[in-house]
């Protein structure tokens, strides 16, 4: 868990299935941001075998705000074949509205990175839509790199 002196009135901890309903509320919130499909109706039953599984294929963390969550991150670890080694995919971070501003991304990105060091990790890994220029200035403001790349998707049904 992490507790801001700075910020406070909120925890940065572990996902827990309790949470799932909420999760699922931010990632339409998120979805719904990010000019995305909509999420699909089932998704908090989707999301617990992946995230609570005895070995998760994915791991959550969530900005509680006295027993809210307001935000969530969520991230795998994937295997690069040009590094010949793992890093960690960051697949989602949002904040909700209201809660911008107060330094909470960061604290949720540095919260991830540091499960991508204790994962072994050798970086951590992400991507925003070109339009969200306040993302891409944030993310810029961490020290990251943007590496442009054209992201495809293929039904495999």
């Amino acid at each position: 868990m992490l507790n801001d002196p700075a910020r406070p009135g909120a925890t940065i901890r572990p996902a827990t299935a309790a949470d799932l309903p909420a999760i699922a509320r931010l990632c339409a919130a998120h979805a719904a941001f990010e000019r995305a499909e909509p999420v699909p109706a089932d998704l908090a039953t989707r999301l617990a075998p992946a995230l609570f599984a005895p070995h998760p294929r994915a791991w959550c963390l969530v900005l509680d705000h006295g027993g809210q969550p307001t935000g969530y991150a969520t991230f795998s670890r994937e295997f690069s074949t040009w590094q010949g080694g793992d890093h960690v995919h960051l697949d989602c971070l949002f904040v909700t509205e209201a809660h911008r501003g107060a330094g909470w991304g960061r604290a949720l990105l540095d919260a991830v990175r540091a499960a991508a060091a204790d994962l072994g990790a050798a970086e951590l890994q992400w991507q925003t839509p070109d339009w969200n220029t306040d993302a891409v200035r944030f993310y810029h403001r961490t020290g990251a790199r943007s590496r442009p790349k054209v992201r495809f998707t293929l039904p495999t049904r």
